[in-house]
């Protein structure tokens, strides 16, 4: 299984990372991407310190995607924020959307999928069929998420990614350990959102994720 965003307590989660790493491998994830929260003020010092726990990550089995969640910051940092981070040792960049339950700029969207250095969109409430047009061109993949209030909207999002073609994960956006998901809650969200049975193990799995392929 994979989760390609969770937070620890270097932004506003409740475990450290090694933490973390351990209940997701007892839960039975192989992949896992750490994406605290960060702006201008902690981005290079985020990096930095997931970046040493990758020993921890491999000792567990467990291919560790160091990466940053861009959050709430003005549309026009987006890109500048996004590049520096790949430029600075993450694996992935996901940018917080914008979700219907909190006060996310207008325009944080589609700055997210025009931006070529952004790999997920968290989150992105009711994302227009033109922006979801643009995640496709850009490879953002749009996100499913397990995150109670950001999910609401979820099933809106399996609609034009339906109509678009564009790429889906499935995160839990973990900040406590209740927050994490097992192998059925993945299913549960997934389907409860309108994802077919027939494409739900494509997207599930790690070996024929088409999102997943970039980072092997």
């Amino acid at each position: 299984m994979y989760d390609f965003h969770t937070h620890t307590l270097l932004s506003d989660g409740d475990l450290l990372p090694t933490e973390l790493l351990r209940r997701m491998q007892v839960l039975g994830y192989t992949v896992v991407a750490i994406t605290d929260h960060v702006d201008k003020s902690n981005i290079h010092e985020t990096l930095s310190a997931v970046n040493r726990v990758a020993g921890s990550a491999r000792e567990m089995g467990i291919k560790l995607l160091t990466g940053v969640e861009i959050t709430h910051v003005p549309p026009g940092e987006i890109s500048e924020l996004a590049r520096f981070a790949k430029e600075n040792g993450a694996d992935i960049v996901v940018v917080h959307g914008e979700s219907p339950v909190e006060p996310v700029m207008p325009g944080t969207n589609h700055a997210a999928v025009s931006c070529p250095h952004v790999d997920i969109l968290a989150h992105p409430g009711l994302i227009s069929e033109e922006d979801a047009q643009l995640a496709k061109q850009h490879k953002v993949a749009l996100e499913i998420t397990a995150r109670g209030g950001h999910n609401r909207t979820n099933g809106h999002v399996v609609r034009i990614a339906d109509k678009t073609g564009c790429l889906l994960v499935v995160d839990s956006d973990a900040h406590h350990p209740g927050d994490l998901m097992s192998a059925r809650d993945r299913v549960v969200i997934s389907s409860g959102a309108g994802i077919s049975n027939e494409k739900l193990e494509l997207l599930l799995s790690t070996e024929r994720n088409e999102f997943y392929q970039r980072f092997t």
